[in-house]
């Protein structure tokens, strides 16, 4: 498994599917080239201070590692961005999250259906009105 590295991989993987956990979000993108999995690792500023973001970080690296490799797609990256429920939340409730997740990621994505139009999409259909009433 090798790393991201460079902000293009992080904003190109940042379009494609994703699932949330109480402890981070798991971004996954296809690549057309055979390459192996790679994964980077995020935290924003606004989740603490530098040592807070350090320790997320290497949480969410260590999850990495105890995680089976099958589970993850071939040919595809993935980016996990920490929250600062990472700090707190128990190890080995985050690992089953992950497997969750990624099994959530793995789903066929439904497409959504076409909405039928009412009478209140047509253009020139007149909005009903409180004061249009007839007096009796």
């Amino acid at each position: 498994m090798d790393r991201l590295r460079q902000r293009a991989d992080f904003l190109a993987v940042a379009d494609g599917v994703r699932a949330n956990s109480p402890a981070f979000v798991v971004q996954r993108r296809e690549r057309p080239d055979q390459g192996p999995v790679r994964i980077g690792f995020t935290v924003t500023k606004k989740n603490g201070t530098a040592t807070e973001r350090n320790r997320i970080r290497r949480r969410l690296r260590e999850l990495v590692k105890r995680l089976d490799p099958l589970s993850m797609r071939p040919h595809s990256d993935y980016v996990l961005v920490g929250r600062r429920d990472a700090l707190s939340r128990d190890f080995s409730t985050m690992l089953a999250d992950l497997q969750a997740t990624l099994r959530r990621l793995d789903r066929p994505q439904a497409k959504p259906q076409p909405r039928k139009p009412s009478d209140a999409d047509k253009p020139n259909a007149p909005a009903p009105d409180a004061h249009s009433r007839k007096p009796d």
